[in-house]
C-alpha cells in the first residue's frame, strides 16, 4: 500500500498502528488513508523499553522486514497468530473434504436368505460360527472358507481379540478363573460388535470360539444377543486322536496339555443331539471340509437350526 510522501504524519499509536505511527505492513511514511475492506486488525503490541524498566518487554534484536506476499506479512499475519481475531462468518456446514466415509450401523444379524440354486452358499450374506475343541482346525478351516468365497468374507478369531490384552492377559493353561471369563465375555462382545458391523456393509463373517453345550453363561445365548438370530453355528468335531495330535502341534500359550484337551473334547460330544451340524473331519484336508462347511451352510441356511 503506497502512501503520499510529505504528507502530515498520523496520530501516533491509532488503531492498527505501530509505535512510530505507520501500519505494521507500511514501508513509506505518511497517512494511512483508512483500514481496507475486511475485519479490522488487532492493536499492536506495546512499544518494547530498553533493560530494567519495569512493566515492559525487553528490548529484541532487530529483524528483516517482511517480504510482500510472503506468509504472515500484512493484515494475514496478525490476524492469524491473534487469538482473538475476528471469527469467519457463521454458515452452512462445509462437505468433508478429508475422505472419511460414513458406514451403516451394525444392527443385529437378520436371517439370511436362501442361497441360489447353484449350490453352496453362492454370494449369500452370512454370519457364522464355527464351535469346536482346541485343535480341531477351526481357525484354519475359518480363514481358508474365508479366504475362498466369491464375495467378500472377513475372519474374527476370539482368540486374536482375547490376545490383544497384553497386560494382564489370562492365560488358557492357567485354568477357567474369574479374569479368564471376563476377558472371554469382552473379546466375545468385540467380536459380535465387529461380526454386525461387517454385515451391515457388506462384508459376510465367520467367527470361531470353542463353546461349551454345557455353560449357558458362555454359551450360543451370548453369542445369539451379541451377533444376531441371523448367525448360524456349525460344530467342527473330529475325533480325539486327531484333536491331541494337532494340539501337539501348536505353540505358545495356545497349546495345551493333553488332559485339559481330552477333557474339552469330552464335553463338546454334548453338541450330539443338540440339533446343530456337526463336521467330523478327522479324514478331511482343510480344502475338503471348508467345502463340506458351505454346504452345511447352504442347508441351514434353507432351514436354520433352532438353537
Amino acid at each position: 500500500m503506497q502512501h503520499a510522501v510529505g504528507a502530515p504524519p498520523p496520530p501516533p499509536h491509532g488503531p492498527g498502528q505501530g509505535p512510530a505511527g505507520r501500519p505494521p505492513g507500511a514501508h513509506h511514511p505518511g497517512p494511512v488513508p483508512g483500514p481496507p475492506a475486511g475485519p479490522p486488525p488487532p492493536l499492536a503490541a506495546p512499544a518494547p523499553q530498553g533493560p530494567g524498566q519495569p512493566g515492559h518487554a525487553p528490548v529484541h534484536p532487530p529483524v528483516a522486514p517482511p517480504v510482500p506476499g510472503a506468509p504472515g506479512h500484512g493484515w494475514h499475519g496478525p490476524l492469524a497468530r491473534h487469538p482473538s481475531g475476528p471469527q469467519p462468518p457463521a454458515g452452512p456446514p462445509q462437505p468433508d473434504t478429508t475422505g472419511h466415509v460414513r458406514l451403516p450401523a451394525g444392527e443385529p444379524v437378520p436371517i439370511p436368505a436362501p442361497p441360489p440354486a447353484e449350490g453352496g452358499t453362492g454370494t449369500a450374506m452370512l454370519a457364522v460360527l464355527l464351535i469346536g475343541p482346541a485343535g480341531a482346525g477351526k481357525t484354519t478351516v475359518a480363514r481358508h472358507w474365508a479366504r475362498t468365497r466369491r464375495v467378500p468374507t472377513a475372519h474374527i478369531s476370539l482368540d486374536d481379540v482375547r490376545e490383544w490384552v497384553c497386560s494382564g492377559f489370562a492365560d488358557p493353561q492357567d485354568g477357567w478363573n474369574d479374569h479368564s471369563e471376563a476377558q472371554y465375555r469382552l473379546a466375545r462382545r468385540t467380536c459380535g460388535f465387529a461380526a454386525r458391523n461387517f454385515l451391515a456393509n457388506g462384508i459376510s463373517c465367520i467367527l470361531d470360539d470353542a463353546v461349551f453345550p454345557d455353560r449357558p453363561v458362555v454359551g450360543l445365548g451370548g453369542w445369539k444377543r451379541h451377533v444376531g438370530p441371523g448367525l448360524l453355528p456349525v460344530v467342527l468335531l473330529p475325533g480325539l486322536e486327531i484333536v491331541l495330535e494337532r494340539n501337539a502341534e501348536r505353540s505358545g500359550n495356545r497349546r495345551l496339555s493333553d488332559e485339559e484337551v481330552a477333557g474339552i473334547h469330552g464335553r463338546m460330544a454334548g453338541w450330539y443331539g443338540s440339533g446343530l451340524p456337526i463336521i467330523d473331519n478327522s479324514t478331511y484336508d482343510v480344502e475338503t471340509t471348508a467345502r463340506v462347511l458351505d454346504d452345511v451352510l447352504a442347508r441351514a441356511i434353507a432351514s436354520p437350526p433352532s438353537w
